[in-house]
C-alpha cells in the first residue's frame, strides 16, 4: 500500500510537471500559428502515456537502481580495492554509453558530414571511450578527494584550446556529443555510484564530493570527438559516399501495434541490459556478495523499462512530430522574435519534465537534507536551457561561430565557480549533462536544423548542430546563480531548522517532561507550562460526524483529528474471514485542556442523544508528555485558572490576578532568555 501511495504522489507530480510542455504547445498552436494540429486526440493520449510512463520510470529507480548502485559503491569502499572501483566506473561508462540510441543516429550523420572520412563505428567507440575515461577519471577524483573545479577549469581550457584546430564540420556535432551521450537510465546510477562513493569514504561530502561525475561524461567527449576529427581530416581522404540530406520536415506520429510494442520494449531492454550485465559480473564475480532483496531491486529494474518505454511511446504518439512541426512552421515565418520566445518555451517546458533532471534533483535535495529544494533546482536548470536555445537560435540567426559564445560561457562558468559555495557546484556540472536527454534533444535538434535550413547563408550541416551545447552549458551558470541566491537569503537544512527549534524549546524548558510545551497562537513562540490535558473520543455513525464537530465546537474544541473506523458486533459473525469490513463509523478525537472536557462532552453528547435515543459513544482520558499543541492566550489562562481553583478549592474570581502575573512572567522569561 505505501508504494502505490508513492506511485500516485509520483503520477502527480508528473503530470504537473508535463504542465509546462501542454500550455506551450497550445499556445503557439492556436494564438500564434492559429490552427488546430492534425491527430491531437493521438497527441492527448500520448501526453496521458508520458506522464503514467514517467511516474513508473521514477519508482523503478527508487526501488532499482539507486539502491544497487549505492549499495555497490558502499561494498567497493568498505573493500579498499581501488583498481576495481576504477575499472567499474570505466566499464559502466563504456557499456551504457555504447549502446546509446542517440549516439548511433548523429555517428551516422557525422559520417556523411565528413564525406565518409569519419567511420560511423569508430566515432562510438571513441565516444563511449571517453565516457568511460570520464567516469573512471570522476571516480579517481572521488577517491583522493580533489576539488572537481580544478579538474572541470581544465577540461574546458583543452575543449577551447582543441576548438581553434578542429575542422569546422565537427565542431558543433562534438559538442552536441557531449550532452546526448549521459542516457536517462545511465544518469541516476552513475549519480548513485558516485554519491554511494563519497557517503562511504571517510573524509568526503556526498554533497560537495558526490556529483560531478555526469560533467566529467559530458566535457570528455567534446575533446576526444575533436581529436579524432582533426586526425581524420588531416590523414584520411575525402570518398565519394552517398549524402544524407538533412531535412527539416517533419516525423510521423507512431502506429502502435503489438510489433510496434514488442520492438519498442526489446530496445529499451538493450539499453539497459548492458547496466545489468555489468552490477551482475562486478556484484557476484568481484565482490562476491549477493544483492540485497534482488526481488524488489529486479522489480525495480522492470518499473524502469516498462516506465521508459510508456515515456517514449508517449511521445512518439503525437509530441515529437508535434513539437517539430511548429518548429518547421515558426522557422518558416518572418518574426525572428517569435522565433527566440517559441526556443525559450520549448527549452523551459521541455526541461521540466526531463526524468533524468527529476532523478538528480530528487538526489541533491536528499543528500542536501533539504537545503536545495529540488523544484527550484529544476527551475533553474529549465531556465539556463531556455536561455542557452534562445541564445543558440540567435547565433543561428546571425551566423556567428559557435566557439566564440562557448568560450565567453565557460569563462562565466569559471568565474562563478570561485564565488558560488562549494556544495551546488559539482550539482551545477552535473545539471548541464542531464538537460539534453529523452525529450529535449529531438525537440531542440528539429529547430536548429529548421533555423539552418530556412535561413539563407546558412548550413544545416554545420550551423543547424549546437544548439544541445547551449542547452548544456547555461544551466551550470544558473543553477550557480542558485546557490549564490540560497547563501544570500540563508536557507537553512531540515537539521538546522530543527536544532535552532529545538534550542529555542531547550530556552523554554522544552525537555522538562513534566510541563506542556505549547505554541501561542498559533505562532512560532513557544512556552512550557504546568498544564493538563485530556483526550475526548467521540465514536459515532459516519453520518453524524460534522454534527458531533460542530457541537465540540461550540463548546470551545479548536481542532480534531478524523479517523474511519468499522463498527462490528463480532458476536453475530459466523465467519470472520468472509466478512466485508466497510468503514461506517468515524472516530473523533479532540486534544483539549482539562478545563473544556466537561463541556465537550456534554455538547457532544446531548446534540447526538448518544445518552438516549441516539448512537455512538463518547469517552475521555488524560494525557501526559503534551508537546506542540497550540493554543491561544485565552486557553492558558482559563486552564490554569481552572488547576488553581481545584488546587486551592477557591472560585475562578479570585485567582484571575496570579494567573495573569504568572503568564506575563512565563513570557517575560522567555524573552529574557533569547
Amino acid at each position: 500500500m505505501m508504494q502505490f501511495n508513492f506511485f500516485l504522489k509520483l503520477l502527480r507530480e508528473s503530470f504537473r510537471d508535463l504542465l509546462p510542455i501542454i500550455i506551450v504547445i497550445l499556445f503557439f498552436q492556436l494564438a500564434i500559428i492559429q490552427s488546430v494540429p492534425e491527430g491531437w486526440v493521438g497527441t492527448a493520449i500520448g501526453l496521458g502515456i508520458v506522464g503514467v510512463g514517467l511516474a513508473i520510470f521514477l519508482q523503478g529507480l527508487e526501488i532499482g537502481v539507486f539502491p544497487v548502485g549505492e549499495g555497490l559503491a558502499r561494498d567497493f569502499a568498505k573493500s579498499g580495492w581501488t583498481l576495481w572501483i576504477l575499472v567499474f566506473g570505466f566499464l559502466i561508462g563504456f557499456g551504457t554509453t555504447i549502446a546509446e540510441p542517440a549516439l548511433a543516429v548523429i555517428a551516422d550523420k557525422a559520417a556523411s558530414i565528413s564525406s565518409g572520412r569519419i567511420d560511423s563505428t569508430i566515432l562510438r567507440y571513441v565516444v563511449a571511450g571517453s565516457v568511460g575515461f570520464a567516469i573512471f577519471l570522476g571516480v579517481f577524483r572521488i577517491i583522493k578527494g580533489h576539488p572537481i573545479h580544478y579538474y572541470i577549469i581544465v577540461g574546458y581550457l583543452l575543449v577551447v584550446s582543441v576548438t581553434f584546430f578542429a575542422p569546422p564540420e565537427i565542431i558543433g556535432l562534438s559538442y552536441d556529443l557531449g550532452g546526448v551521450t549521459t542516457s536517462t537510465v545511465t544518469v541516476p546510477l552513475v549519480a548513485a555510484l558516485g554519491i554511494g562513493l563519497a557517503s562511504n569514504i571517510k573524509g568526503r561530502n556526498p554533497v560537495i564530493d558526490g556529483f560531478g561525475l555526469i560533467a566529467f561524461a559530458s566535457l570528455t567527449p567534446m575533446i576526444f570527438v575533436q581529436i579524432y576529427g582533426i586526425a581524420v581530416y588531416n590523414l584520411v581522404d575525402a570518398v565519394s559516399v552517398a549524402d544524407v540530406i538533412v531535412d527539416a520536415t517533419v516525423s510521423v506520429p507512431t502506429a502502435v501495434s503489438i510489433s510496434s510494442v514488442i520492438s519498442g520494449l526489446t530496445s529499451v531492454v538493450k539499453d539497459v541490459l548492458p547496466i545489468l550485465v555489468i552490477i551482475l559480473f562486478f556484484q557476484y564475480a568481484v565482490l562476491k556478495k549477493p544483492i540485497q532483496n534482488i526481488k524488489t531491486v529486479f522489480l525495480g529494474f522492470i518499473l524502469v523499462i516498462i516506465g521508459l518505454y510508456a515515456f517514449i511511446l508517449g511521445l512518439e504518439m503525437g509530441l515529437f512530430s508535434l513539437g517539430e512541426t511548429m518548429a518547421y512552421q515558426l522557422t518558416k515565418s518572418d518574426s525572428v522574435l517569435m522565433i527566440y520566445i517559441f526556443a525559450f518555451a520549448i527549452g523551459f517546458s521541455t526541461t521540466m519534465a526531463e526524468p533524468a533532471l527529476m532523478a538528480i534533483a530528487k538526489k541533491a535535495k536528499e543528500i542536501s537534507d533539504g537545503k536545495i529544494n529540488d523544484f527550484a533546482l529544476r527551475l533553474f536548470v529549465a531556465l539556463g536551457v531556455a536561455i542557452g536555445i534562445a541564445l543558440g537560435a540567435f547565433r543561428i540567426v546571425d551566423g556567428g561561430h559557435i566557439h566564440y559564445y562557448i568560450i565567453v560561457g565557460y569563462l562565466v562558468v569559471i568565474i562563478l565557480t570561485f564565488i558560488a559555495p562549494k556544495y551546488i557546484i559539482p550539482i551545477a556540472y552535473d545539471s548541464g549533462g542531464v538537460t539534453t536527454s529523452t525529450v529535449t534533444v529531438p525537440l531542440v535538434a528539429a529547430l536548429g536544423i529548421g533555423l539552418a535550413t530556412n535561413i539563407e547563408g546558412r548550413d544545416p550541416l554545420i550551423d543547424g548542430f549546437g544548439l544541445i551545447a547551449f542547452a548544456s552549458l547555461f544551466p551550470m551558470i544558473t543553477v550557480m546563480l542558485y546557490g549564490i541566491l540560497i547563501e544570500k537569503f540563508e536557507v537553512k537544512s531540515n537539521t538546522q531548522i530543527e536544532e535552532e527549534e529545538l534550542l529555542h524549546d531547550k530556552l523554554v524548558d522544552a525537555d522538562n517532561m513534566d510541563l506542556a510545551t505549547v505554541n501561542i497562537d498559533g505562532s512560532n513562540v513557544r512556552h512550557s507550562l504546568s498544564l493538563e490535558f485530556s483526550a475526548v473520543v467521540i465514536i459515532v455513525p459516519a453520518d453524524k460526524k460534522l454534527d458531533a464537530i460542530q457541537a465540540a465546537h461550540r463548546a470551545g474544541a479548536s481542532g480534531v483529528t478524523v479517523l474511519n473506523a468499522d463498527g462490528i458486533g463480532l458476536e453475530e459473525m459466523a465467519n470472520f474471514y468472509r466478512t466485508s469490513f466497510e468503514a461506517n463509523d468515524v472516530v473523533l478525537l479532540f486534544l483539549l485542556p482539562k478545563y473544556l472536557v466537561n463541556e465537550v462532552l456534554k455538547s457532544v453528547i446531548h446534540s447526538l442523544h448518544i445518552t438516549t435515543t441516539g448512537k455512538g459513544v463518547a469517552f475521555a482520558f488524560p494525557l501526559s508528555h503534551m508537546k506542540g499543541i497550540s493554543l491561544t492566550k485565552e486557553d492558558i489562562f482559563k486552564e490554569r485558572a481552572y488547576q488553581v481553583n481545584l488546587n486551592k478549592n477557591n472560585p475562578i474570581e479570585c485567582v484571575g490576578d496570579e494567573i495573569e502575573d504568572d503568564f506575563e512572567n512565563s513570557s517575560q522569561s522567555t524573552t529574557d532568555t533569547k
